[in-house]
């Protein structure tokens, strides 16, 4: 069913990615319980809010202290709204999911207005301090770290975490530019960037995927993401939805292997002679979805979000009758990554 965004608060005018699409998934009852795991601006949380009755409980948590304060300001004054600082990864140590959750909605990466404040130093297109702490209270700005990381150290999380095959001359460069001038400034970091590498065929910058790797790095995302995933299905109700956007391949990647490993069995292994018995504790609702073209149009940062759902199997589900099992640890693949980069000797 098409919606409209939720309106009457001040922050209602930021428009969250695939808005309809993650109310359908999680399918709110009136007297449910939901955590959105990542705050943002509130755009999901305030639809959510709008379909509970006066025994629905709405979790919000984000690590931004921003995002927090805005969730205080707009939702502070309901007593159906609970609030905490944090990363979603820790919800199971939150007093308030002790009584399970009949949905959990994860939309990842930095949000719109990270990126258009400068003084987050999260894109190159806008100048500003070195930052890209989600959590500016927590860990090392992204000019502390390139400050004292070698060469090597940098190279890694370029290749990692951005898929970057030029990984080493990017590396370099940076290295040699800091013993000269320091690197405190996003235009610093990207014009040694682009010195080093030509812009690519598809007219990117060629910052892109160095800032994407050394942003996920800092915050910790895609472990947060594993510990995130696990968390939620241990706290998810039989018949609760797990909502999950993504905006990369990484991201969208470990969701969908998450989701895939406790949906289906794996495959058959002729070395065993007895094949262990599998209980799926989740089911996939349907694949991959995406921002059709009206959204398209009207937010152009939508074009590369996913959207995956998956509801808890268990005692009582709606469709199932099977017992949900205990989470099984997530098998994280040895390396999802390309075996050459373009600068390899």
């Amino acid at each position: 069913m098409e919606r409209a965004a939720p309106s009457g608060h001040r922050h209602a005018q930021h428009r969250p990615v695939l808005y309809a699409q993650v109310l359908d998934a999680l399918d709110v009852r009136p007297d449910g319980t939901y955590l959105d795991g990542t705050f943002g601006r509130g755009g999901h949380a305030r639809g959510v809010l709008e379909q509970l009755g006066d025994r629905g409980r709405l979790l919000v948590m984000d690590k931004d202290p921003e995002a927090i304060a805005i969730a205080h300001e707009d939702f502070g004054f309901d007593a159906r709204v609970s609030i905490r600082r944090g990363s979603f990864a820790d919800m199971a140590a939150w007093d308030a999911v002790e009584g399970g959750l009949d949905g959990v909605l994860l939309d990842l990466g930095v949000s719109s207005p990270q990126l258009d404040v400068a003084e987050r130093g999260f894109s190159f297109g806008k100048d500003g301090p070195l930052d890209m702490r989600m959590d500016p209270d927590a860990g090392e700005s992204a000019a502390q770290w390139l400050a004292r990381a070698d060469e090597r150290e940098i190279a890694d999380v370029l290749w990692t975490y951005g898929e970057e095959r030029a990984s080493r001359r990017i590396a370099k460069a940076i290295v040699a530019r800091r013993d000269t001038h320091p690197l405190l400034r996003t235009a610093q970091l990207a014009d040694v960037i682009a010195s080093a590498v030509p812009r690519g065929k598809d007219k990117s910058h060629p910052a892109t995927r160095s800032f994407q790797a050394i942003r996920i790095f800092l915050n910790r995302e895609l472990a947060d993401l594993e510990l995130g995933l696990d968390a939620a299905h241990a706290c998810l109700k039989p018949g609760g939805r797990l909502a999950v956007i993504s905006f990369h391949s990484l991201e969208d990647r470990i969701v969908k292997q998450f989701i895939g490993s406790r949906a289906k069995a794996p495959p058959a292994d002729r070395r065993r002679p007895v094949e262990p018995d599998f209980t799926p504790s989740l089911r996939m609702l349907g694949g991959a979805q995406k921002a059709d073209d009206a959204e398209l149009a009207d937010n152009w940062r939508a074009r590369s979000a996913v959207l995956r759902v998956a509801e808890k199997l268990g005692i009582g589900n709606r469709e199932s009758g099977i017992e949900a099992e205990a989470a099984r640890p997530f098998p994280i693949p040895h390396s999802p990554f390309p075996s050459q980069r373009s600068d390899a000797p």
